[in-house]
């Protein structure tokens, strides 16, 4: 996501209504802050929402459309005006889109109380109201090879719909949900991953006066999204079989021989590259443990494998993507503060202890994990609230 210029038009109000990223960044920031923490009170008994569903389904639904969904609307109204050149809705247009996010909010903090048609009528047109805010530029650019993004917007609205349908006792579709949303959001980063990891890298070293251009293999590219794609519809279609889990693992192949083409390990002095390297280290981990849960289950529990991609993949690319283009598109410099540093240590290590720490002891494990994840996006939301909600750095408009 190039932060070169802004493309929306000097809007009038507050700066938090002037960019996309502005609100969703730090709704997103504060999802995770407040939701894990929530949770866990839930699943250690000292909290109680009256759920008739598993609160392991309340905790999947509102990290992946929730977290996930705000960062990605956050992401998708600024990058869609870079690709296009065109503007992107700021203003009341943003402020509505953020309304239905926050109410889906209220409704599943609610949803012991509330019939499941609430939920469902605050949650789901978010995602379409979305498609159309970020579709209407990319169409009118004529941008087919971002269209990508508006199947993965179509796809999670599909996943809320089998969510809340096993929600309102309709029928067990839950689980077929939240695998397609969860690898919906893992497609989307090998996607933009691929384009932004090497060109960032690229600069970022030759800033480092070290000349190592990225060297272009569209072929591994194709095969790499083109496994992904199917894992995804595999999953969606029978999560955790033998058969998803083969996939997987030739698709972890395919991402960590991407990622090794990338020589990441050369950025390791500059925190605002090596952190978009280790967070797509945890797609091909991920998939990795994904596969071997699949085909040994004795060994690892599918759901605690799919932390490998949720808590890792997920959580840190997004705590890298939101970092480094809330400082861009502020107009400030590329230069992250020691606390943002320690969140992405905090957000990696609570990703490593949600696989390890079970093992060890599940209670411990659970909160260890728990805390040092949201306390990296703690330290997120402490850094980055004043530059959501101050104006520019550099007087320009967005």
């Amino acid at each position: 996501m190039s932060s070169s210029h802004n493309v929306s038009p000097s809007p009038s109000g507050l700066p938090l209504w002037q960019a996309g990223f502005r609100p969703f960044f730090l709704l997103a920031g504060l999802q995770a802050v407040l939701q894990i923490p929530f949770w866990l009170a839930q699943v250690s008994g000292g909290l109680s929402l009256g759920l008739t569903y598993s609160p392991w389904l309340w905790h999947g639904h509102e990290m992946l459309f929730g977290f996930g969904g705000a960062a990605l609307a956050g992401f998708l109204l600024t990058a869609v005006g870079n690709w296009t050149g065109l503007p992107t809705p700021t203003g009341k247009p943003l402020k509505l889109l953020v309304a239905f996010w926050l109410a889906a909010r209220l409704a599943f903090a609610l949803a012991g109380w509330l019939p499941a048609w609430v939920a469902g009528l605050a949650d789901l047109p978010f995602f379409p109201l979305l498609g159309f805010m970020v579709g209407r530029p990319l169409l009118r650019a004529n941008q087919r090879r971002n269209l990508v993004a508006l199947v993965v917007l179509a796809g999670l609205w599909l996943a809320d719909l089998l969510i809340l349908a096993e929600m309102s006792g309709i029928a067990a579709l839950a689980l077929h949900g939240l695998a397609l949303a969860l690898f919906l959001l893992v497609f989307m980063i090998g996607v933009i991953g691929g384009r932004i990891i090497p060109a960032f890298t690229q600069s970022g070293l030759r800033s480092l006066g070290i000349e190592r251009p990225q060297v272009s293999r569209p072929g591994l590219d194709r095969l790499a999204i083109g496994l992904l794609a199917t894992v995804v519809l595999a999953e969606a279609g029978a999560p955790g079989s033998p058969f998803a889990g083969v996939l997987c693992l030739a698709a972890a192949a395919a991402h960590l021989t991407r990622l090794v083409g990338w020589r990441g390990w050369l950025a390791w002095r500059l925190p605002l590259l090596w952190v978009l390297h280790l967070g797509y280290l945890w797609l091909p981990l991920g998939l990795v443990l994904v596969g071997l849960a699949a085909l040994w289950p004795s060994l690892l529990s599918f759901e605690l494998a799919l932390h490998g991609l949720s808590a890792g993949a997920i959580g840190l690319m997004i705590l890298a993507v939101m970092s480094r283009a809330a400082l861009g598109h502020s107009g400030r410099p590329l230069i992250p503060t020691n606390a943002t540093i320690f969140a992405y240590l905090l957000v990696w290590s609570g990703a490593g202890l949600r696989i390890l720490g079970p093992l060890v002891d599940p209670e411990i494990g659970l909160w260890a994990s728990g805390l040092a994840w949201s306390g990296g996006f703690a330290l997120f939301v402490m850094v980055y609230a004043p530059i959501c909600w101050s104006p520019r750095a550099d007087g320009k408009p967005g």
